[in-house]
Parts: C-alpha cells; structure tokens; sequence
C-alpha cells in the first residue's frame, strides 16, 4: 500500500520515517518529495508497505503523532490524476 505523510516538518529523514513505520511492518520504499529549485523537502512522503495490514496500522497508529515538533497526517495515499487537467470543464456550467 501507498501511504502519503503530510504535514513533515522539513528536518525530517529518511531514517526518522523508516523507524517509526518499520515499527508497524515491513518498509519497501520512502521518497521525501523535495522543491525541485531549492532542493529542500516540501514537508510531505510517500512510503510503501507490501503488507496491508501492516500498512493500515502504521497509518492508523501514526497519524496525528509527532515528529520532530509536527503533528504528521498519514493517510492512504490516492491515485495521481496524471490527465493535468479538469475533467469537469465548461461543460455542465449551463446544464441548468
């Protein structure tokens, strides 16, 4: 499962999130989202975890604690809309 951590602070590691999630099960990968421009982190992750179970419990018991001074949200990370696009439009605005 794919496990979006928001709310990081920017001091966060790689290592501070592989501990805290491989408490709950098995980690298969991390990627600190970072501004392509300054290269620093831009407070948010993904994680994954082969293991459901384990996945719904790491995010279960993870979100809402601190880390490093910041109350992090964990949640199911949701399918990238990769259209880069509304998919609504004009097309309903006058369907009235």
């Amino acid at each position: 499962m794919n496990i979006y951590i928001g709310n990081m602070s920017y001091n966060t590691t790689e290592e501070n999130l592989r501990q805290a999630f491989e408490g709950f099960g098995e980690v298969s990968t991390i990627n600190i989202i970072m501004d392509r421009d300054s290269g620093r982190p831009k407070g948010f992750a993904f994680i994954e975890m082969p293991g459901q179970d384990e996945a719904v419990a790491a995010i279960s018991g993870l979100n809402g604690q601190e880390m490093n001074g910041r109350a992090i949200n964990v949640n199911e990370a949701k399918p990238k809309n990769n259209s880069g696009n509304n998919s609504h439009g004009n097309r309903n605005r006058n369907a009235y």
